[in-house]
């Protein structure tokens, strides 16, 4: 069974992110360094809006074009 959006802290992880879109872990570390959307890094650490992936994957404001 899928998980919804509400199951996922309001800041995700990369492994958030793969397993939101059921990618590999080399395709999600791929997208985020992409340039697609907004992250933030802490230290080594790679963390997401849950609201920004959500507005990028719905084809909203925060798509890189």
């Amino acid at each position: 069974m899928y998980k919804t959006y509400d199951n996922y802290p309001d800041v995700l992880n990369v492994t958030d992110v793969q397993e939101i879109l059921g990618i590999g872990r080399k395709q999600a570390y791929e997208l985020v360094n992409s340039g697609a959307f907004h992250v933030t890094r802490i230290g080594k650490r790679i963390k997401v809006s849950k609201k920004v992936l959500i507005d990028w994957i719905e084809g909203g404001k925060n798509n890189a074009d």
